[in-house]
């Protein structure tokens, strides 16, 4: 087991390097960089003439190193990332970009694993319900919601949802993870007082971001419950499961027993391509409601050419992508021992 894990992370540690070098050179791709935005800021806001604003950006441009050769300055980003802990310096924030995804990583993945953990175990659930009833009007009603709930795209159902919200429910701050008496409100539990505190402003953060779970887990309940449905018609259909009904097993004994822990099997190691899928609707329905997560800070570096962030920021999608596929590898081989082997 401790060989099959020490080769799957070796693998993984590959694969986020390259995933490291191919989002540095997809930012730099475009043409022009931040320096160039700063020319065009001095000499329309700032009165300065076109040469005074070129040699400033170009003092930019040293002070930087953006006019180093592209190897060099993804040389340097990796040795201070492994190094000092350091992703780069925010030309547009004037910051750490360690400390910016620092801040916002935490409410990201808070929405990323509530999507996740809500659309596996509705869509399990719904598929192990579903199974049993095969063309029924159940299974047919359930398999229409799932391809309609997968082809939407889920920017749109963060516009319908926010329409719906303000307008028909009247609802204020959709665009903010708290009410503002609470974004203050440390979260403390020393005291009955600091606890009710506490607890106010966690049920506030829960009536902000269940529109993000909703829409970021809406495709993954179609997309679990299909396979998971799937996987359960295998195995209902398999001989040894007739063979459990011939012993005088009841259809709920061989329901727990055999269908549903081999359905699992499949469906666990899906989780790992999964989880992208989540992180990429928390990113869509953040960008539209406005919420301060990673994928609003990645939008902003793009247009801002903040090469650091969007870097970054394409990193941890990644490391966050290899890092489900590992987690499903492990889980898959713990639950079938058959896989260390293979």
């Amino acid at each position: 087991m401790i060989g099959f894990i020490v080769r799957r992370f070796s693998v993984s540690v590959a694969v986020v390097l390259g995933i490291a070098l191919v989002s540095f050179i997809v930012i730099q791709l475009p043409p022009g960089d931040y320096a160039d935005g700063y020319e065009s800021f001095l000499i329309e806001q700032g009165g300065a003439t076109e040469s005074e604003a070129e040699r400033q950006a170009n003092l930019f441009r040293e002070r930087y190193g953006l006019d180093r050769p592209l190897p060099i300055q993804f040389y340097v980003w990796i040795r201070d990332m492994v190094t000092k802990g350091s992703f780069g310096f925010s030309f547009a924030y004037k910051r750490d970009v360690g400390e910016l995804i620092a801040e916002r990583l935490p409410r990201t993945l808070l929405l990323a694993v509530l999507a996740h953990l809500t659309s596996t175990a509705v869509g399990i659930i719904a598929g192990i319900f579903v199974a049993p009833r095969q063309y029924s009007i159940a299974d047919n009603v359930a398999a229409f919601i799932a391809f309609i709930l997968s082809a939407l795209p889920r920017f749109w159902i963060a516009l319908a949802l926010m329409f719906f919200l303000v307008f028909t429910l009247e609802q204020e701050h959709v665009t903010a993870f708290h009410s503002p008496q609470y974004v203050v409100v440390p979260w403390a539990f020393g005291s009955v007082e600091e606890a009710r505190e506490s607890w106010a402003k966690l049920v506030d953060l829960m009536q902000h971001i269940w529109p993000v779970v909703v829409i970021a887990g809406l495709g993954g309940v179609a997309r679990n419950m299909r396979v998971m449905r799937g996987n359960m018609l295998d195995e209902l259909n398999a001989q040894y499961v007739t063979t459990a009904r011939s012993k005088g097993l009841t259809e709920g004994q061989v329901m727990r027993r055999h269908a549903v822990p081999n359905a699992l099997h499949p469906i666990i190691m899906y989780q790992g391509t999964v989880l992208p899928y989540m992180l990429q609707g928390e990113l869509q329905a953040s960008i539209v409601l406005g919420l301060p997560t990673i994928g609003t800070l990645l939008l902003t570096s793009l247009r801002n050419e903040d090469i650091y962030i969007a870097a970054s920021c394409l990193l941890i999608y990644g490391v966050l992508l290899v890092a489900g596929n590992l987690i499903a590898d492990i889980s898959l081989a713990v639950l079938d021992p058959r896989v260390r082997f293979s």
